[in-house]
């Protein structure tokens, strides 16, 4: 009998005390973590390896005016005329060289734009395809290595 009775006597319960201390632990050090690498105390760049301005980072840079166009839209469309007049952004070492054949790219794009339908120009998105479409064509023009870019600094439909 002696010992049934050992048995019945109910086990102790477990304390949750570590449970809660680890768990506040591991926030308290993961907040720290956080702080320490947000505000640059660990893993931060050298601060004299950054010192340069954006102005300086970039590489040089060269630009050429485009004449404004006014393409005439047939009758079909919603709008009478295209206004359109770009940038080209060139390497600083051709910027003459591109600038002598403005005449020769003014023509390739008024030609391309102007053999445009109406629905082509009036689509959502349609500036970026022919933004690419026209800077393949002025590369073409100019020669290969020239022009890095078209920026197109006016495009209204009116």
């Amino acid at each position: 009998m002696a010992e049934t009775e050992d048995t019945d006597i109910p086990a102790k319960k477990k304390s949750k005390l570590p449970l809660v201390l680890g768990l506040v632990l591991a926030l308290a050090g993961g907040g720290g973590a956080f702080y320490a690498i947000w505000s640059g105390m660990l893993l931060a760049p050298e601060m004299e390896e950054t010192a340069q301005t954006p102005a300086e980072l970039l590489e040089p840079v060269a630009f050429v005016s485009l004449d404004p166009i006014v393409i005439s839209l047939p009758r079909s469309s919603a709008h009478k005329h295209l206004r359109f007049r770009a940038e080209v952004e060139v390497e600083p070492a051709y910027q003459e060289e591109v600038a002598a054949l403005k005449p020769r790219i003014i023509d390739v794009m008024h030609t391309y734009l102007g053999a445009l339908e109406p629905e082509q120009i009036e689509m959502p998105g349609a500036l970026a395809r022919l933004r690419g479409q026209m800077l393949r064509r002025l590369r073409v023009v100019a020669g290969e290595g020239r022009i890095r870019d078209l920026l197109i600094a006016e495009f209204v439909l009116d």
